[in-house]
C-alpha cells in the first residue's frame, strides 16, 4: 500500500487489474469484491467507491482486455508493409500472439461465456472483432478477412487446448490455402 492510503492514483486501474487476474484464476461466477480488493490490496471499501457494483468492476475489466487484445491484431497487421509480411503477420497471430498464455486463454474464453449469457458484454466481443477485421482489411477484401478471422479463432483455440504441437505448419499451410483461393 501506498504511505498514504488516502492519496492513490493508481487504485481505480490496480482492481482492475487484481479483477483480470481474479478472473483468470478462479472464472466470472468465483471473483467477488473481496477476492479483488484481496489480490489488489486495497480496502474492501475501496470497491464500491470506484465501481457501482460487481457489473461496473467486470465491463471494466472485460473493455480493458478486449482493447489489449484489439491493439495486439493491430500492432502485428499494421506492421505488414508486403503481401508476404501480411501472410506472415496472420500466421505470427495464430502461433505466437493470440492466447499466447494460459491467462489470456481463459480470460478470452470466460468473455465469450459471458457474452454468450449476457448480451450487453457483446458489445466487447463486437468491438474486439470489428477492429480484428478492420486491422486484416488493410490487406485482404472483406470474404477473405472473415475467413481469416475464424482461421485465426479456431486455430488458437485448438493450438491453446490440443496437446499436439502441429500448429505451426497448419496455420502456414491454412493461410497460404485461403490466400491461393483468394487470389491475394
Amino acid at each position: 500500500m501506498p504511505a498514504n492510503p488516502r492519496y492513490d492514483p493508481g487504485r481505480r486501474e490496480r482492481i482492475i487489474d487484481a479483477c483480470l487476474d481474479v478472473i483468470a484464476e478462479h472464472g466470472v461466477a468465483g471473483t467477488s469484491h473481496r477476492r479483488v480488493a484481496a489480490a489488489a490490496r486495497v480496502p474492501l471499501g475501496s470497491m464500491t467507491y470506484h465501481f457501482d457494483g460487481m457489473d461496473d468492476l467486470l465491463r471494466a475489466a472485460f473493455a480493458r482486455f478486449s482493447e489489449g487484445g484489439a491493439q495486439q491484431i493491430e500492432r502485428r497487421m499494421n506492421g505488414a508493409n508486403t503481401a508476404d509480411e501480411a501472410r506472415a503477420a496472420v500466421v505470427a497471430l495464430i502461433t505466437d500472439d493470440v492466447f499466447s498464455n494460459q491467462r489470456d486463454l481463459v480470460l478470452t474464453h470466460e468473455l465469450y461465456t459471458l457474452a454468450a449469457r449476457e448480451p450487453a458484454y457483446r458489445e466487447f466481443t463486437h468491438a474486439w472483432m470489428a477492429r480484428s477485421r478492420a486491422a486484416l482489411a488493410r490487406h485482404f477484401d472483406a470474404v477473405t478477412v472473415r475467413i481469416l478471422d475464424a482461421l485465426i479463432e479456431g486455430l488458437t483455440i485448438h493450438r491453446a487446448l490440443d496437446v499436439d504441437d502441429e500448429y505451426s505448419a497448419d496455420a502456414e499451410q491454412g493461410v497460404r490455402r485461403i490466400l491461393a483461393q483468394a487470389g491475394s
